[in-house]
């Protein structure tokens, strides 16, 4: 059984978007990195260890984790500055009333990892499609998520809030409307239909 598959058996909620979207970072993590290092950057061993506990209970025996090797093996990533950049500003807006404060914390590095990536962020993330996002997005970090007023896509729509409170202006146009990249930031993404998403 692959590690992805092993988390999902595992979890509390397999419907949880939470979890799938964990369960998708934490999978690529250990499938490229190895299950002898940390999977996220910035999350410690305790951290780590707490994060399955909490959303993938048996997880880490299943798939044979050390923790006592873990405890030390931290995993560097070359673009670490980027995602505490990303975990800052979803930090800024976690809802305290959506969870306990080291569920928001996974599931900011979690976003922030998976924004490294070359495809959409549901893709990155492994979610069935953009609305399981777009709900994660809402319940953990409301605020944030309502700024989004245009329905920007989500990663290009983070760089864009660190942008602006950076006062760094990098966009070609004065306003969206009129730029010619319009498609790239706010074009498709070939979601499947929106479901019913809960959160528990």
């Amino acid at each position: 059984m692959g590690t992805h598959a092993v988390l999902m058996s595992c979890a509390v909620d397999a419907s949880n978007p939470a979890a799938m979207a964990l369960a998708g970072v934490l999978s690529a993590a250990f499938e490229r990195h190895g299950r002898r290092l940390l999977p996220l950057p910035g999350l410690d061993a305790n951290a780590t260890r707490r994060l399955l506990a909490r959303w993938f209970p048996g997880a880490d025996a299943a798939l044979g984790l050390d923790w006592d090797a873990l405890a030390g093996a931290d995993r560097t990533e070359p673009r670490a500055d980027e995602i505490e950049e990303v975990v800052s500003l979803l930090r800024e807006h976690a809802d305290p009333a959506a969870g306990p404060k080291d569920n928001s914390d996974a599931i900011a590095w979690a976003l922030a990892c998976a924004s490294l990536g070359d495809n959409h962020l549901w893709q990155d993330l492994d979610l069935p499609s953009r609305s399981e996002l777009s709900a994660l997005i809402g319940h953990w970090f409301p605020s944030l998520a309502a700024r989004n007023t245009q329905n920007m896509k989500w990663k290009k729509f983070f760089y864009k809030q660190l942008c602006e409170r950076e006062e760094i202006l990098i966009c070609k146009a004065p306003t969206c409307g009129v730029c010619t990249d319009h498609a790239v930031c706010f074009g498709p993404e070939d979601a499947q239909a929106s479901q019913v998403i809960a959160f528990h």
